[in-house]
């Protein structure tokens, strides 16, 4: 007896339709199965990239968690350039104080008040990519964050003073960190920052800028960071240069203490990625460092 075209076709589909369903049974029992046995896959996601939500100046790749508020105080000194006169710069002082919230884990706020200028800061940072291993694999951590800069300082120019907005600095960065190991991260900061207004034509409204960023852990408890941002060609005038930062992690249980050594004038994005004069090889490095300490305002839910 001969067994037709048509025939055949439908015992091949019934074939593949029942291999296809013992596979995906089979599958399913083995996920079950390693699931009983605690073999099942899992997602493990990077953690403590930096130790806080700064690397020095600029923006890490961490979020404060959510719930967790986050105060800090920045200080920095004046210029060792000063000589004895200024007491190698320990006579200037300049201070943010600053809180940041964690809205999410993966969003976080913070605004801050300047001394330097009189500059009133606000910032919003959000977690688009966190690396792991695992069940999802993603190399690297990626991060938005803008900040807003208001200066408050009276202008020279009436015009300012009339027009409040004119003040009004912005600043948008992509944070592109990857963790390479347990004591090491690399990461970059693409920068754009627009001025609504500047004091010559000379200067641009807009200046990009990139920037790199690296840590070292030393010990259980110490860390060396780097931060430098390379302002692209043309970007800013000759008496300007690009902001340079070298310092250390200190952590002492609730408080992270950073000490470091720096060529910017304020704390603002605005001010040490467009306005940093200091020269390195000039003497003209600043001593600062920064006071971290969180409080658990909201408890997450067990």
């Amino acid at each position: 007896m001969s067994i037709s075209i048509t025939h055949y076709m439908k015992f091949l589909y019934i074939v593949i339709f029942i291999s296809t369903f013992l596979k995906v049974q089979a599958q399913s029992d083995t996920t079950d199965l390693l699931s009983l046995l605690g073999d099942e896959p899992t997602t493990e996601y990077t953690t403590a990239s930096f130790k806080t939500s700064r690397v020095v100046n600029g923006q890490s790749i961490e979020n404060t968690a959510k719930g967790v508020m986050d105060i800090k105080i920045n200080h920095r000194f004046g210029f060792f350039s000063g000589g004895s006169y200024e007491l190698f710069g320990l006579d200037q002082a300049m201070i943010r104080l600053g809180i940041d919230y964690g809205i999410t884990d993966r969003l976080m706020v913070g605004i801050g008040r300047n001394s330097y200028e009189k500059v009133v800061d606000g910032f919003l940072k959000y977690k688009i990519l966190r690396q792991s291993t695992g069940k999802r694999n993603m190399p690297i951590s990626l991060s938005y964050a803008v900040d807003i800069d208001m200066k408050t300082i009276n202008s020279s120019n009436p015009e300012v003073n009339k027009r409040f907005w004119l003040r009004a600095y912005y600043t948008n960065q992509l944070l592109i960190a990857r963790k390479l190991s347990a004591g090491t991260t690399l990461q970059l900061m693409p920068t754009l920052v627009h001025r609504n207004y500047v004091a010559t034509i000379a200067e641009k409204n807009d200046v990009y800028l990139m920037g790199i960023a690296a840590r070292q852990k030393l010990s259980k408890r110490i860390a060396i960071n780097l931060e430098y941002y390379y302002a692209l060609p043309n970007q800013l005038t000759s008496d300007k240069t690009n902001s340079l930062a070298i310092g250390f992690d200190i952590e002492t249980g609730g408080h992270v203490f950073q000490v470091f050594f720096v060529n910017s004038n304020g704390t603002d994005h605005r001010s040490f990625l467009t306005e940093t004069t200091g020269k390195w090889g000039n003497g003209d490095v600043r001593l600062g460092f920064n006071i971290s300490r969180v409080f658990t305002i909201v408890k997450p839910r067990e």
